[in-house]
């Protein structure tokens, strides 16, 4: 695999990010309501195993460092990002939503409430 073909992770964006911004794990916490220290664990590689970085927190380094577009920062924590719709998707699942039943739709409204749950949380 080329270099250019390799994703950097967490850490690494961090690092990059850091230098960019010229900022510390200090500043970068309090900026998207995180604890310093879990912004070095992330880019000592010492947390991010088990859970992860929540999307939410991925939103906040987006928005606080625009340099750094979410879904690049998405992709360095290993998470991925919604993608976008295009009105074609948005006829297509329109009218399949229209061709349920009432309980059908109840149903299907639980389950994407979950999932968006699920994307907002990283759970």
């Amino acid at each position: 695999m080329a270099d250019q073909d390799r994703t950097e992770d967490l850490a690494q964006l961090l690092a990059r990010l850091m230098i960019e911004y010229d900022v510390n794990a200090s500043e970068i916490g309090r900026r998207i309501g995180v604890a310093a220290s879990t912004v070095s664990s992330w880019k000592n590689r010492t947390r991010a195993g088990k859970r992860g970085i929540r999307p939410a927190t991925i939103d906040a380094l987006a928005r606080e460092f625009p340099k750094f577009t979410r879904d690049e920062i998405a992709a360095a924590a290993g998470r991925e990002s919604p993608g976008p719709l295009d009105s074609d998707a948005d006829a297509r699942i329109l009218r399949l939503y229209h061709g349920l039943t009432e309980d059908q739709r109840r149903m299907k409204e639980i389950e994407m409430v979950a999932l968006n749950e699920a994307n907002r949380t990283g759970q």
